[in-house]
């Protein structure tokens, strides 16, 4: 008798897997501009039209600069490189050119020289290798001149103001180093109308002046002069009593005789003739 075979069903095992997902961070790509898109370096030469001037506001029918024989001294090669102009050549370092030399006169006309933006070797040249740069010529620059022309316009109302508030008598003193004697016969308006024209026209000098301690000091020893209460000898070495001619002080070898007087005025015994020649002037 056969035997029974029992059929034992199994279930399918469904393998599982673990899906692993791994993150990557990518570092963002920094795409190098194209050459046209670059930003210029801060030392790049500017092409643009220059106009060069003679110094001094020297304006000659022409004027003609060294071309050729000159020397620069490069600080990185560690040597001085000849320098020579030629119109034929794409630098003015003569170790770099090739070929023939055909050299170029550099002229000045009219105390000036426009150089287009073509001739970039010539710019070049006169603006940075040239030993008669700031020397012989200068390049226009319109940005500095407006900084030069701020500054003085700045120092005017400085003055200007400082002007209009000063008392009268430092306005006297400080006009009679401009004006001399002439200052004792201005009335109050004109001297301080003069004082102001002075300060707009001479803002550097009138700002020294005015903070110059010895300036009143200097104004009353000429004031003491002029009414004869004091003398300066014919040698200016000396400073004598007006009345008798004795002699008060020795002014010392290259110094201004009121600018010594100032400084003795300060003085122990300098005090008193200045208290004495003061009461003097009230009277």
């Amino acid at each position: 008798m056969a035997k029974k075979t029992k059929k034992v069903e199994v279930e399918p095992q469904i393998e599982t897997m673990e899906e692993v997902v791994t993150e990557f961070f990518e570092e963002p790509v920094v795409e190098e501009p194209k050459a046209r898109e670059r930003l210029k370096p801060a030392n790049e030469w500017e092409i643009k039209d220059r106009i060069y001037y003679l110094k001094g506001g020297k304006k000659p029918l022409s004027r003609s600069i060294r071309s050729t024989g000159i020397f620069y001294f490069d600080e990185e090669k560690g040597y001085e490189r000849e320098l020579k102009y030629c119109q034929n050549q794409k630098t003015s370092f003569v170790d770099e050119m090739k070929g023939d030399q055909r050299l170029e006169h550099i002229v000045f006309r009219s105390g000036s020289l426009y150089v287009p933006k073509e001739k970039t070797v010539l710019q070049k040249l006169l603006s940075l290798y040239h030993p008669g740069k700031d020397v012989m010529y200068e390049e226009y620059k319109p940005s500095a001149l407006a900084a030069d022309e701020i500054d003085v316009l700045n120092m005017q109302v400085d003055a200007l103001v400082a002007a209009r508030n000063i008392d009268i008598d430092m306005a006297e003193a400080i006009m009679r180093v401009e004006k001399g004697s002439e200052v004792s016969n201005l009335s109050s308006k004109e001297l301080k109308r003069d004082l102001l024209v002075f300060a707009r026209n001479n803002p550097k000098l009138f700002l020294e002046l005015a903070d110059d301690e010895n300036v009143m000091l200097r104004n009353f020893g000429i004031k003491a002069v002029e009414n004869g209460i004091l003398r300066l000898s014919s040698d200016q070495r000396n400073f004598l009593w007006g009345s008798n001619g004795r002699k008060l002080m020795v002014i010392p070898f290259d110094e201004h005789p009121y600018t010594a007087l100032a400084h003795w005025f300060k003085t122990d015994e300098g005090m008193e003739i200045y208290s004495n020649i003061e009461k003097r002037l009230n009277e």
